[in-house]
C-alpha cells in the first residue's frame, strides 16, 4: 500500500481540526470591483467554494477601513454592505464542507492619496516607500506619508477590533492579521521604515508593540485560538523593505513572544527572492523559526507537492500555503492525492476583473473526492 504524503495527512491541534494540511494561501485577486468593495456569493463564493477540499482557505487580504485600502477592487470588511457579501461566500464555502479565515489588511504607506480623497497614507513615519501603487488610474509612485499621530495609532487598533468582530459576522472560522510583506505592521517593525521616538519607535519591543496591542483588542471579539499571524522576516528589496541587523532579531522577538498567546497559527514566508547575498537575512524561515516557536507553523512561498511534503516531514512546518497553484488548480488536494499534473496558470488574469482566470479553470477528470 503506497504511503499517505504527508501533506494528505490530517492535522489536529487545540485550535485547529483539518482534513488536511494544504492551506489555500491569501491571495489578491481584484474583483471586488463594484462601488463599495463588496464580495459576492457568484464571484468570490464560487471562488473559494471551488477550492473547499483545502484544509483551510485563507481568504485574500480585505481592507479594515477605507483608510486599509492600497488596491484597486479588493473588498473590505469594515461596511455592513461587505459583511453581508461576505457572509453569503462563508455560507457557500460551508456548504462545500470548506474552512475559512480572512484576512485582515491595512497596507499602511503603500496607499496613495488617489484612495484617500486626496489625503496622504498614514504610516509610522514620513518615509516614501519608492514604489508603486495600484491606484484606479494605473500604477503610480508612492509618496511619502503623513507619520500616524498615537490618536490614530489607537484608531487603527480600534478599526482591527471591530473588523474581526465584523469577520465573526460574517461568519469566518477565524481571521489572518496580515502583518506582512512591507504593508502596514512590518512597517513599524523594521527600523529603516519606523523612525518614531515614542514607545511605538527606538526598541525592537517598541517597534513590535502595535502588533501586540491589535492582538489584546482583537482578543476581546474573537478567541485567539481563531487568530493567525502572517509574518515575512526576509522581506528585503520589495516595498521599500530593507533589512539591517535588528530585522531577524526583531522577528525572534516577535515569534518568541507569539508563543504566549495560543494562536491558531503562526504564517511565515520564505524569502520571495534570493537573499544569500544580503547581511542579516535567513535563506531558511521554517527551519530557522520551528524551534522558536512552539505552536502550529504554516509556511509559504514557492512550494510545489514534493517540497510541501518535504518540509512537513522534515518536522519543519505543520501545514504548508499554496498560492498561485491555487489559483488554476481548484481541486488542487486531489490533483496532489492521484499526482496528477497541474494546469498552469495566466498571471495576466490574476488582477483583472469578472470570471475569467477566475472561475473557469476547471478540475482534472482524473480528479476524485480525497
Amino acid at each position: 500500500m503506497k504511503e499517505q504524503q504527508p501533506l494528505l495527512t490530517p492535522f489536529t491541534s487545540e485550535n485547529l481540526n483539518l482534513p488536511n494540511r494544504v492551506v489555500m494561501a491569501p491571495m489578491t485577486r481584484n474583483r471586488a470591483d463594484n462601488k463599495g468593495n463588496i464580495p459576492t456569493a457568484d464571484l468570490q463564493g464560487e471562488y473559494y467554494a471551488q477550492r473547499a477540499s483545502a484544509g483551510l482557505i485563507i481568504s485574500e487580504g480585505s481592507q479594515i477601513s477605507k483608510r486599509a485600502v492600497g488596491y484597486i477592487n479588493t473588498p473590505g470588511i469594515y461596511s455592513d454592505e461587505q459583511v453581508a457579501g461576505w457572509k453569503k461566500v462563508t455560507q457557500k464555502v460551508h456548504d462545500a464542507d470548506g474552512l475559512i479565515f480572512i484576512q485582515l489588511w491595512h497596507v499602511g504607506r503603500m496607499s496613495h492619496p488617489d484612495f484617500q480623497d486626496g489625503e496622504l497614507p498614514w504610516a509610522p513615519s514620513a518615509i516614501n516607500p519608492k514604489s508603486k501603487s495600484f491606484t484606479p488610474e494605473g500604477f503610480k509612485e508612492t509618496v511619502t506619508p503623513k507619520a500616524m499621530t498615537l490618536a490614530e495609532i489607537k484608531q487603527t487598533v480600534g478599526e482591527f477590533k471591530q473588523a474581526a468582530e465584523n469577520a465573526v459576522t460574517a461568519g469566518f472560522d477565524g481571521v489572518e492579521i496580515h502583518s506582512s510583506n512591507g504593508y502596514l505592521f512590518h512597517q513599524f517593525f523594521n527600523a529603516t521604515s519606523n523612525h518614531r521616538t515614542d514607545h511605538y519607535g527606538g526598541s525592537i519591543e517598541n517597534r513590535a508593540r502595535f502588533l501586540f496591542e491589535v492582538l489584546d483588542a482583537v482578543s476581546e471579539v474573537i478567541s485567539l485560538k481563531k487568530v493567525g499571524i502572517r509574518l515575512n522576516p526576509s522581506l528585503h528589496g520589495i516595498f521599500g523593505m530593507t533589512m539591517d541587523k535588528e530585522t531577524i532579531p526583531t522577528f525572534d522577538y516577535i515569534v518568541k513572544k507569539l508563543n504566549n498567546y495560543g494562536l491558531a497559527y503562526l504564517h511565515l514566508s520564505e524569502p520571495f527572492n534570493d537573499v544569500s547575498d544580503v547581511p542579516f537575512a535567513v535563506s531558511e524561515i521554517a527551519k530557522h523559526y520551528r524551534p522558536l516557536y512552539n505552536g502550529t507553523l504554516m509556511i509559504n512561498a514557492d512550494f510545489d507537492r514534493e517540497k510541501g511534503n518535504a518540509v512537513i516531514a522534515a518536522g519543519n512546518a505543520d501545514l504548508v500555503s499554496f498560492g498561485r497553484p491555487f489559483v488554476s488548480n481548484p481541486d488542487l488536494v486531489e490533483r496532489f492525492k492521484h499526482e496528477i499534473d497541474l494546469t498552469p496558470w495566466d498571471k495576466d488574469t490574476f488582477y483583472t476583473s469578472g470570471k475569467e482566470g477566475y472561475l473557469d479553470y476547471e478540475p482534472s477528470t482524473k480528479s476524485k473526492n480525497v
